[in-house]
């Protein structure tokens, strides 16, 4: 009992984290599937979100007696909103006069961005960890029974964690709408397609891109917020492997598949987790990185990408 106790304990915390990873995956699919270029920068957006929600829960906390699901909320909505608009900054001024060029221009200009905003948040913020007190505190007893030595092992489901889980699920179902049923996503599907032809059918395809990077950078954001309350600290770089790692989601579901990206993300989260749990906590990250390699080699589509037809 003890084993199936101590496997659901991790299986929450794995899929808390993947929640994270997806999120950000999501931005990387996306400007993929609209542009056909990586956003290496995308994890210096997430980073950028952290810092505005502890910004924004430091603000409140000097405004004081503010009720927690209001102010929750308020941070959220200031964080997706100011995120959102360093998003369209970023495709505005460091992406779009490149749309036309190799994309080994854009990778580069990616990473250089990438650079540009560590250095920035650094020169702005400094270079130590800035920490937040914890904001949603308690949890519920899943499962109690005891360990090998006897000790009382209890499985518990924190109310940060459902809040997690449930934010997510909420944002997965207005992301589908939103790209399945709305005019966005019609005209992101028809850039998706062919931009060219897209143009020629009226979509206003800079309108459509910068609208992505908005929306991208929105989710971004909204993981950023969560990674601050789930840890309650954040710095300049850690931007840095959270991207990598969230592009290895986005690659395991299938660089341009959305619902892969959220499917990599969450299997990315389990394998870090469980490796931790039951192997080694220092090598997680090679657990990780190598589950990127093997995909490479033998499926490099991804779990639900499709192969790229080449147009003649």
């Amino acid at each position: 009992m003890y084993h199936v106790a101590y496997f659901f304990d991790q299986l929450i915390n794995g899929i808390t984290l993947g929640a994270t990873y997806g999120l950000i995956a999501i931005g990387y699919t996306m400007v993929y599937g609209i542009i056909g270029m990586i956003n290496f920068a995308h994890g210096e957006i997430f980073m950028i979100g952290s810092f505005i929600s502890l910004v924004v829960f430091l603000i409140l906390g000097l405004a004081g007696g503010i009720f927690l699901p209001l102010a929750i909320f308020l941070v959220l909505v200031a964080t997706m909103v100011f995120t959102a608009a360093y998003g369209w900054t970023l495709e505005r001024v460091a992406y779009r006069q490149l749309r036309g060029s190799p994309r080994l221009a854009a990778l580069i200009t990616a990473i250089g961005m990438s650079i540009f905003l560590q250095n920035y948040v650094q020169l702005l913020q400094g270079a130590r960890n800035k920490p937040l007190p914890p904001q949603i505190t308690g949890s519920i007893k899943v499962i109690e029974t005891t360990n090998q030595a006897g000790q009382a092992y209890v499985v518990s489901l924190s109310y940060l964690q459902m809040m997690i889980i449930v934010l997510t699920v909420v944002l997965m179902i207005v992301f589908t709408y939103l790209i399945t049923r709305t005019a966005l996503g019609r005209a992101q599907r028809a850039c998706e397609q062919d931009r060219g032809m897209a143009a020629l059918l009226g979509i206003d395809v800079d309108r459509t891109i910068s609208l992505t990077f908005v929306i991208g950078a929105s989710l971004a954001a909204v993981a950023g917020l969560i990674f601050m309350l789930r840890y309650g600290a954040t710095d300049f770089f850690v931007g840095f492997l959270t991207g990598i790692k969230a592009f290895t989601a986005a690659v395991l579901g299938g660089i341009g598949s959305l619902p892969g990206a959220m499917l990599g993300g969450l299997l990315i989260g389990l394998i870090e987790v469980l490796f931790a749990g039951y192997f080694n906590l220092e090598y997680k990250d090679v657990a990780t990185f190598s589950i990127l390699v093997l995909v490479l080699i033998f499926r490099p589509t991804g779990l639900l990408g499709k192969p790229d037809i080449e147009k003649v």
